[in-house]
């Protein structure tokens, strides 16, 4: 149980974080770190540059048929991967 004032480093860690004005950016690094970790070993060798501007997760895809196939599962993408950073980092994803 916790005491009154009383904090665990991480609350601690993530307070200074918010603080300073670097979750966002972390949680973002956190988020396309785990691109491979989510979808697999498999997508990640289709996919090059990666990066978020305006909470949309902009990917090149070198193939047109895992692009395609990456479109109709946009929805869970977007939630597996916010679910796997545990914040809502992203609301959309765009595949060139």
């Amino acid at each position: 149980m916790k005491r009154g004032g009383i904090k665990s480093i991480g609350e601690l860690v993530n307070a200074t974080c918010r603080e300073v004005g670097i979750e966002t950016p972390l949680n973002e690094f956190r988020l396309i770190k785990a691109w491979s970790q989510v979808l697999g070993e498999t997508v990640r060798r289709y996919t090059g540059d990666m990066y978020i501007r305006n909470q949309v997760l902009y990917v090149h895809v070198t193939s047109s048929v895992l692009r395609q196939e990456l479109m109709m599962n946009r929805k869970i993408i977007v939630r597996r991967l916010n679910e796997h950073v545990r914040a809502q980092v992203i609301t959309d994803i765009v595949l060139k």
